[in-house]
């Protein structure tokens, strides 16, 4: 369901379970990965992907949230809407570089997986992007929108979030939520190069964690009610 494989200072997250959709089973899978990654010492980063070139990942795992007694392999449905925002709230906060490789259509909660990470390259002739729960009946819960809100320019926030535009490679860069877009045969290889480049930041993880703590945790800059120009002038109020 889930692999990691560490090469040098990349590790390496494969997600192999199909279509890759959420469930409790998938995320704790996930967060037992991170648990290696987090124990690791020294420079590091984190590479995620799919081994499905058609799916990064199709969002929930709709199946076994409406009848998860009939998918108990999905796990304990009362515990999943917590544990995912946890995992997710884990990913943008853990404390070395993060680069998501999108081989594939990112729906939903694949969508929110992937912009948890620091640096995103997308294939750049196939695959959506996309947060589709306005189609799907689905209210957006606040955390979520909040994440989006975050790392989706303002200029594409209203269309991701509110007209479920479907993004594609290309226009998802123009757009600045992808950095990097390739061809299929070399996403992987691209997003292994950034990682690597950039897996020196990791090696003091209380800085590298912590200064995303204050860019994305509670009373984080992004979120005051000050202006930058106050904070500026002011800043021994804002010191950490």
């Amino acid at each position: 369901m889930i692999n990691l494989e560490r090469d040098a200072d990349v590790f390496t997250l494969t997600m192999d379970a199909g279509e890759n959709r959420w469930n409790t089973t998938f995320v704790r899978e996930i967060a037992q990965a991170l648990d290696e990654v987090e124990a690791s010492e020294g420079a590091a980063a984190l590479v995620t992907r799919s081994s499905n070139e058609k799916f990064f990942s199709n969002g929930l795992d709709l199946d076994w949230v409406q009848a998860p007694d009939e998918h108990p392999g999905g796990g304990d449905r009362q515990v999943f809407g917590g544990e995912f925002m946890a995992l997710m709230g884990r990913i943008i906060t853990l404390p070395v570089p993060t680069v998501c490789a999108i081989n594939g259509h990112a729906f939903g909660a694949g969508f929110m997986v992937s912009l948890c990470h620091d640096v995103r390259v997308m294939r750049v002739d196939r695959g959506f992007i996309c947060a589709n729960e306005v189609q799907l009946g689905m209210k957006i819960p606040e955390p979520e929108l909040a994440l989006f809100r975050h790392k989706v320019p303002a200029n594409a926030f209203f269309e991701t979030v509110q007209l479920a535009r479907r993004w594609a490679g290309p226009q998802a860069l123009e757009a600045g939520i992808v950095q990097h877009v390739a061809a299929l045969d070399e996403l992987l290889p691209l997003a292994q190069q950034k990682a690597q480049e950039l897996a020196p930041l990791g090696a003091n993880r209380e800085i590298y964690g912590g200064q995303k703590e204050r860019l994305f945790g509670e009373n984080a800059a992004l979120n005051t009610p000050h202006g930058a120009a106050y904070m500026l002038k002011n800043s021994g109020k804002f010191s950490h």
